[in-house]
């Protein structure tokens, strides 16, 4: 969104009448297509969030129930098997199958298996934000790439005056236009990557929020399985 956007406020705002954006952005010089091609990239990163960080992703329907349905049988192996498959491979995946390895393979699994997946848990949803992590450092750095091309726009502003004695208005205008551009560039891609990540961090939250309270139900099948029986048949 925000490459698709920046030209044509960028146009909209700096360039003359008759202009197109393309004539604004090539006053922008070298600093401007940088900023560009960040907002080519950020619009792509976008695109990505958009896909991967949805329920439908990290929490497939179809896999909570396939684990429900194993775990209520007490299949864990089954379940254990489902989620180490490369082509289940999903958030909600890789945290129960760290905690199913874990009850299998210890003892006291059935004590511990929350703190693997809570460990997990953590460790994926510090890797959705590392994801994102893209997005906000092309929101810190279009500001700064701008003030780089107002810097230097001015100092080329200045030594067009220096070397003309005043009299080359049209370097000097030229100069001017590209510190303005460039700023107007920087500011024009960084506001939305910003209002994005910040959006993006927001939904890691609230849907890893979700994930911990399915899968929590989903291990009540594991602490119901290995509840003690009395002698009637029910548990104690």
């Amino acid at each position: 969104m925000t490459s698709l956007f920046t030209p044509y406020i960028v146009a909209t705002a700096a360039a003359p009448e008759g202009a197109s954006w393309w004539d604004t952005i090539v006053q922008g010089g070298t600093v401007g297509f940088i900023i560009l091609v960040l907002s080519i990239v950020a619009l792509v990163l976008v695109l990505i969030h958009f896909v991967q960080i949805r329920r439908q992703s990290l929490l497939p329907p179809g896999q909570l129930e396939e684990l429900d349905l194993r775990l209520t049988d007490g299949n864990v192996d089954g379940a254990a098997a489902y989620c180490l498959d490369p082509g289940n491979d999903s958030f909600l995946t890789r945290i129960m199958a760290a905690g199913l390895l874990r009850y299998q393979r210890s003892a006291f699994g059935v004590f511990e298996i929350k703190s693997a997946v809570e460990e997990a848990g953590d460790e994926q949803t510090a890797r959705l934000y590392r994801a994102t992590d893209g997005l906000g450092l092309i929101g810190t750095i279009a500001p700064l790439l701008g003030l780089l091309g107002t810097v230097i726009g001015m100092v080329g502003a200045f030594d067009s005056v220096a070397h003309s004695a005043g009299s080359d208005s049209e370097a000097l205008a030229g100069n001017i236009s590209l510190a303005l551009v460039t700023t107007l560039m920087g500011l024009t891609l960084a506001i939305p990557c910003v209002a994005l990540f910040t959006y993006f961090r927001n939904r890691i939250d609230a849907l890893a929020a979700d994930g911990a309270r399915e899968i929590e139900r989903l291990l009540i099948h594991l602490e119901s399985s290995t509840a003690p029986v009395s002698e009637e048949g029910g548990t104690a």
